[in-house]
Formats: C-alpha cells, structure tokens, sequence
C-alpha cells in the first residue's frame, strides 16, 4: 500500500503552448482563474505535496503558494523535462505527473494509480482513458495518456541517461521499465483527459 503523503504531484507548466500561439497555456483563463491553478488545486488533495514546473512567468506561478521549478533540460524538451524535473527535486518515494491543461482529470487519479502499481510491483502506474469529449451516442478509444504517470524516485538515473542520451518521448522511456496502465472509463466523466491544446478547444471545456 503506498500512502498519499508519500507521493509528490507535480503540474507540467514548461511547454510553449505553440498550439495555442505561444502563450503560457497553464495562465490562460479558466472558469476565472489559471488553468495551471485550477489543475494545482485537484492535484493538491490526492497528494502529500505539490510543486509546478514552469519555463516563463515564474512570479506567477510563485504566487499559487507551491515550489517551482524550471526546466534543467535547456530548450523545452517536452513533458519528459519535466518529469526530470520533478525527480530531481523531489523529496518522496513518489512522483505523480499531470499536464497543466487537463483541468478535469480524475478526483481519484492517485489512488487508483497507487493501488495499481502497489498490486502489481510497478515501477510505473501510466493512466489510460478517453482524450476528447463524447459525442452524444459515441464511443471514443481509451488511450494511454503517458503524461498522467506515477513514478519511482529510484528511475531518476534511468530518466537521466535517457534524455542525455536524446531521448524526448515517454513512451519510448516507459517501454524500458515494467509500467501498469491504469484504465480510467465506463463510469469515470468522459471528459477527464480531454485536454485543452487551443484556446477554442480551452473555450469549449469551460462551457461544457
């Protein structure tokens, strides 16, 4: 059994947001407050402790009240940058990684990752579910979403070799380790991984 006070989550702020035009996607406005806030907060109470990492506007996200920490990879290396990140800064046997603009992600991601990779002597706990709202009488995949990932503190030199070695996708990293995806479907809001890659799409969420 893995204790929530044993588990770190960290909200993944440091990319560019190209696809919503360069700006800083976790401090666009969502249901009146930054999104990167409003995924702060759900993180928040299914974890010990919490810290964001960010790339830009570093007194804006101070200001939520958690550490934060920029990327030690230099020019945006992906969400892996931040999952280095959050090892080498934390201070727990685990670390639980979620995007910043996936405001709607389980209330139980935690635990049922935890319980998972408890059960199955994981080294990885990887999230799986829908990635876009439903359209009324249709069924979309459950995929894998490798940004919701549950990680041992002991892969932080693993992460290291990889990424100096180049490597840049989760998956590609995850295939290395013995990882347990997590289906999150059926009675879980269809909504929970869809996240929000333009402000139409951001836009779209908030309305729904």
């Amino acid at each position: 059994m893995i204790d929530i006070q044993d588990i770190t989550g960290i909200v993944l702020a440091g990319g560019r947001g190209s696809r919503m035009g360069g700006v800083d996607k976790g401090m666009q406005n969502f249901n009146g407050a930054p999104l990167a806030l409003h995924t702060l907060l759900r993180l928040q109470m299914q974890v010990g402790s919490v810290m964001i990492n960010a790339n830009r506007n570093l007194a804006a996200y101070e200001a939520f009240g958690v550490p934060v920490w920029p990327d030690t990879l230099s020019d945006y290396a992906g969400p892996l940058a931040g999952f280095l990140t959050g090892l080498e800064r934390c201070e727990t046997p685990y670390l639980l990684t979620v995007p910043c603009d996936t405001p709607l992600f389980p209330l139980d991601l935690a635990a049922r990752l935890a319980e998972a990779m408890a059960r199955e002597g994981a080294e990885i706990a990887m999230a799986a579910g829908h990635d876009s709202a439903d359209t009324p009488g249709t069924e979309s995949a459950v995929r894998t979403q490798p940004v919701f990932c549950l990680l041992r503190m002991e892969l932080l030199e693993s992460l290291v070799a990889f990424t100096q070695g180049g490597g840049r996708k989760i998956d590609a990293w995850t295939a290395l380790h013995k990882t347990v995806v997590v289906p999150f479907d059926r009675a879980d809001d269809a909504r929970a991984f869809f996240n929000a890659n333009t402000l139409a799409e951001l836009h779209a969420l908030e309305g729904a």
